[in-house]
């Protein structure tokens, strides 16, 4: 299925310079409500040592009981739950927000704020995709049918005090978003025949999504169609990978043994990097950081690799030093999110790179270059000061800002 969208057709060939994959999602927002949350906590009689976060959520209790979990200890991630029901029933309970999710859809809607255009490979449409997506985004999809699968997102601020049944009061100690998935198409991830196309003029192709995939046998054939369609690149393009939360992780190690290879840029934030190496790593430690650099370098030997946090984002790996203005776009983008949240645009994004830079992030960047020399390239984040922060979508952004300031330099390149 292809986009029939009038308003992206003068900007089609500058869209296809970035592709950006595999699939997207309708995601519901809930507002932060603790009353509710309490509510949820009483009626399910939950209590401090019942709290986990779960591997596949399957009723409302053990969503509540995962939401807690992760807010008690101040992280985020993204958890598979086995029906729609609990998702539709816990989002009832709070005031909602319907939007557009994935990291490559985010990405897109980024860079299409600071008039960058690209074009979307998706799995599923629905009348709120088409609605949602602006004219700067040109898209395909590999679905026959609409299909609506809701994604819950819990952003939940530092400070937030919940009580449990039992009388237990939880303090969140860091501000987190929490993604909850129920998503047959996400899951199957039938990539489009035309996905070979649209690479052949492509500058840059981002491969995102596949964490949701629960079996081996379909994630091996969907990288072989991948492989087959990055062949047809042209020469100097770049293949970006952005890491998630696999809902099957063992499939993580398929996807870096089978596709590495051919990934120029591999990207995670802080808790991917803490899942890769399997511990916590002091993110302000740059000795600590570059052990596990060393350490995911063993586990991904082929691709630049990419980190970012709330603090810093680095690229590690030879040739490390051309992405350090894309890692600086990537940051400022992401940066001007949480300021701003979907008020982001090109004037704001401006306003953000003019801001001073975090004093922790300045001195961890420069730890960590005299560590590791020309190995690393790291920019310290600005200094984002508000009242009222957006989390959710923080590394989508970053992502999207990375990816605009690459196409950016390769069509600089291209008309030297």
């Amino acid at each position: 299925m292809i986009a029939d969208m009038d308003g992206a057709a003068a900007a089609g060939a500058e869209a296809g310079a970035a592709v950006l994959g595999l699939g997207g999602c309708l995601d519901y927002e809930i507002t932060w409500d603790v009353a509710a949350l309490e509510e949820l906590a009483r009626r399910h009689g939950i209590v401090a040592s019942e709290l986990e976060r779960g591997d596949v959520i399957g009723s409302e209790r053990d969503l509540v009981r995962s939401i807690l979990a992760f807010l008690r200890d101040g992280v985020g991630g993204e958890r598979a739950v086995a029906a729609l029901e609990p998702i539709e029933a816990l989002s009832r309970m709070f005031e909602r927000r319907i939007t557009l999710g994935g990291t490559s859809v985010r990405a897109a809607l980024a860079m299409s704020r600071i008039g960058v255009p690209s074009t979307l490979h998706l799995v599923s449409v629905d009348d709120h995709v088409r609605r949602l997506l602006p004219a700067g985004v040109v898209w395909i999809c590999s679905g026959d049918e609409d299909t609506l699968n809701p994604h819950l997102i819990v952003q939940f601020p530092r400070g937030a005090r919940v009580r449990l049944a039992d009388g237990t009061e939880l303090v969140a100690p860091a501000s987190n978003r929490l993604i909850y998935v129920c998503d047959r198409p996400n899951t199957e991830m039938i990539i489009d025949p035309g996905l070979g196309d649209l690479l052949e003029d492509a500058r840059l192709f981002l491969i995102s999504g596949l964490n949701a995939m629960v079996s081996e046998a379909a994630l091996r054939a969907r990288i072989q169609t991948m492989r087959d369609a990055i062949e047809r690149m042209p020469a100097g393009s770049l293949v970006v990978f952005e890491d998630a939360g696999y809902h099957v992780p063992e499939l993580a190690d398929v996807l870096i043994r089978e596709l590495s290879d051919v990934v120029d840029v591999y990207g995670m934030n802080e808790d991917e990097l803490a899942t890769r190496v399997g511990r916590d790593v002091d993110l302000l430690d740059p000795a600590d950081v570059a052990d596990a650099l060393a350490t995911l370098r063993a586990l991904i030997p082929g691709p630049t690799l990419v980190v970012h946090t709330s603090a810093w984002a680095l690229a590690y790996g030879p040739g490390a030093a051309r992405f350090a203005d894309a890692l600086d776009a990537g940051s400022a983008l992401a940066g001007t999110r949480y300021l701003h949240g979907d008020a982001l645009d090109a004037d704001l994004y401006a306003a953000t790179m003019r801001l001073p830079r975090q004093e922790r992030g300045v001195a961890f960047a420069e730890g960590i270059e005299a560590l590791l020399g020309d190995r690393v390239a790291c920019r310290a984040a600005r200094v984002l000061d508000t009242d009222s922060p957006t989390t959710i979508g923080l590394g989508d952004t970053f992502v999207g800002g990375v990816v605009a300031a690459l196409v950016s330099q390769a069509a600089t390149r291209s008309r030297a």
